[in-house]
């Protein structure tokens, strides 16, 4: 089968494409003919440590092919998403904890688009972040692939979603998906207009994409046991300070998300979570991913300088 590879050096990401055995399932595996994979901003673009070439791809979709021993309920031609390793290839493998069904609305590309952004923001939004109806969602970097999932999984929660962007143009563009209120801004000065938004009571959950250096911002803005989700560092800044007096004042919460981090039978937990409490929006078609581009399998390489351009709005797509 063809595959492609990923070497991370400092001068960027390298793509190789190779001929590679169709791989074999394991206990616990199933193998899928990939029909889509999904770009993710923290495998491609820095972050990674320099070494030899790994098979690129960390969620895909595809048909069911083969079932490793000890995996149940699963017949060859099921349509399955989620995490595997591998995704920018013709077959990858999943752990079957991890596999969901995609539901007959949602096409290949958006089920491609959907495991890592979704049960992130899952993890975020709902079994740490406890966001209600009613409630106030601020997401930083929101045109991003994850900002955007955030904001689409906010409104179906009935939330009420403020975002920040350093593009106009891109705000606009998630006026038509719901986005209440639009910041125009990549640095932390939006506390004024957001506590002006929320007639001066602040937000209930913040998703700061950014990183540090909007993290005292976020903390500065939140209303009395406000959440602060942690989650990129697209600004490369690792470390902020915290005001401690407003940390126990407003009876604070500071968490960070990260699935890369945790075990499969944690993993596992949320994939079973977001089947229950989100999934049904993509059965009934109130959240679908938003895809800005879709790219050939060939076409990889450009996709990927397409991401380094930060032009996007939401997901890019492999089609395989």
């Amino acid at each position: 089968m063809k595959a492609y590879f990923l070497a991370h050096s400092s001068g960027g990401t390298s793509v190789e494409l190779r001929e590679t055995p169709v791989p074999e399932p394991k206990p616990g595996e199933i193998l899928v003919r990939v029909r889509a994979s999904s770009l993710n901003r923290g495998e491609l673009l820095g972050g990674k440590a320099v070494g030899p070439a790994k098979p690129g791809g960390g969620e895909c979709a595809g048909e069911v092919v083969k079932i490793g021993d000890g995996v149940t309920g699963v017949a060859a031609g099921d349509r399955l998403m989620g995490r595997c390793g591998g995704g920018f290839a013709e077959y990858a493998l999943m752990d079957a904890r991890e596999a969901m069904r995609v539901p007959a609305r949602v096409t290949w590309e958006e089920a491609a688009a959907t495991p890592l952004t979704f049960l992130v923001v899952y993890d975020m939004l709902v079994a740490q972040g406890h966001l209600k109806a009613g409630q106030w969602l601020l997401v930083t970097a929101v045109s991003s692939g994850v900002g955007v999932a955030a904001l689409q999984t906010g409104k179906a929660l009935g939330a009420r979603v403020i975002g920040t962007s350093g593009s106009a143009d891109k705000l606009a563009r998630l006026e038509k998906l719901g986005l209440d209120v639009g910041i125009r801004t990549r640095a932390g000065d939006f506390h004024d207009a957001v506590m002006k938004a929320t007639d001066g009571k602040g937000v209930n959950l913040v998703v700061n994409n950014v990183g540090g250096s909007v993290f005292a911002e976020c903390l500065r803005l939140l209303a009395f046991e406000g959440r602060l989700a942690t989650v990129g560092h697209l600004d490369h800044v690792l470390g902020a300070t915290i005001d401690l007096d407003a940390l126990h004042r407003n009876r604070l919460t500071v968490f960070g998300v990260s699935n890369r981090f945790r075990v499969a039978a944690q993993r596992a937990e949320t994939v079973r979570g977001f089947v229950r409490d989100v999934l049904p929006y993509f059965e009934d078609g109130r959240i679908r991913p938003l895809i800005d581009k879709t790219f050939a399998f060939e076409e990889l390489p450009a996709a990927i300088r397409f991401m380094e351009s930060d032009a996007q709005v939401g997901k890019l797509v492999v089609l395989i």
